[in-house]
């Protein structure tokens, strides 16, 4: 195992926390972990996404690469290990659920201009670019179980095709499809799906996450000259960044090493060796990319290793044994 200190000294409880749980294997119970938790729980940062999400939905979504949405927050808060329990979730997470589609999906405030196919109204609605986040993160926050959780999942899983999960939105939104031919998986989305399949055992070994998986490595086998829906794997994809977000190495890297047939594969073993290539002389990772709607965070900013970044690279590490 790595040698954790930089992250334990780190002074941020996430990083603490996150890696007392998944580097060092204790458990929920041990009394540093707790201890680790509740500090977490209580700091600023964190009590300001909880404070921001109570505004759900948000603002109009016009770009779904605009990491300060309101979506993307709830990821990350889910990611850390926040539950619906956690005082000032609930009403979140009612919010969420008033939202929810036919399909199960739960919707968000859209706009789509009618010469891309849409109404150019704003209105309630999902893609495949947000819709298995926002399922990710009420499954982590504890309600994998939920009804609506579960059909949405159905309904998502019975999307795939045979090269994986294409760019689909909801029927309200017209004809709108991404920059990209129709029979391409958009890789973004194929992402997302796998990210969420993760969280359930029952599927991960299953023909649409097998499907997701190859998709994502072919992608990188050809990604000098294949860029379906503008998705590139080129100087920017490998960037080191956090949080995840959008279409990067550390956040592909991060969902296929969940996958033990992905954990075996040459092609991502090729992009560990990106990654590892970008640590310092201590084996930490300093940010190459940042979004400046996390300004004040650990990974928004590229002069000195990140201990949050530092920690998802020794994970897939830890992973990758």
């Amino acid at each position: 195992m790595k040698n954790t200190d930089f992250l334990k000294n780190s002074g941020q409880p996430w990083v603490v926390y996150r890696t007392l749980l998944d580097l060092e294997g204790l458990g929920e119970n041990d009394h540093a972990v707790k201890k680790a938790r509740a500090e977490m729980l209580s700091h600023p940062l964190i009590q300001d996404i909880i404070d921001e999400l109570q505004d759900w939905p948000g603002i109009v979504l016009n770009s779904h690469k605009s990491a300060g949405q309101l979506y993307h927050k709830l990821s990350f808060l889910a990611d850390l290990g926040i539950t619906a329990e956690d005082k000032g979730m609930e009403k979140v997470v009612t919010k969420i659920k008033a939202s929810v589609s036919k399909e199960g999906l739960f919707q968000l405030p859209t706009q789509i201009p009618e010469h891309f196919g849409g109404s150019g109204k704003e209105e309630l609605a999902w893609a495949l670019c947000d819709a298995p986040i926002t399922l990710y993160s009420l499954s982590r926050l504890g309600l994998k179980d939920d009804p609506d959780v579960r059909r949405g999942l159905g309904f998502l899983l019975g999307l795939v095709r045979g090269n994986g999960w294409p760019c689909k939105v909801s029927e309200n939104l017209g004809n709108f499809r991404g920059p990209g031919k129709k029979d391409d998986p958009c890789p973004y989305v194929n992402l997302i799906m796998l990210k969420l399949i993760a969280l359930f055992d029952e599927h991960m070994d299953g023909i649409e996450a097998r499907a997701g998986v190859e998709s994502l490595l072919s992608l990188w086998d050809v990604s000098l000259e294949r860029h379906p829906y503008m998705f590139f794997m080129g100087t920017d994809f490998r960037k080191l960044k956090a949080p995840f977000i959008w279409y990067d190495i550390l956040h592909v890297a991060d969902v296929l090493s969940q996958y033990p047939y992905a954990r075996r594969d040459s092609r991502l073993r090729d992009m560990m060796d990106v990654i590892h290539s970008k640590a310092d002389e201590n084996c930490r990772y300093t940010p190459e990319s940042v979004w400046t709607a996390w300004k004040g965070w650990d990974f928004a900013q590229k002069k000195e290793p990140s201990p949050w970044l530092t920690f998802l690279v020794f994970r897939i590490d830890n992973r990758l044994k």
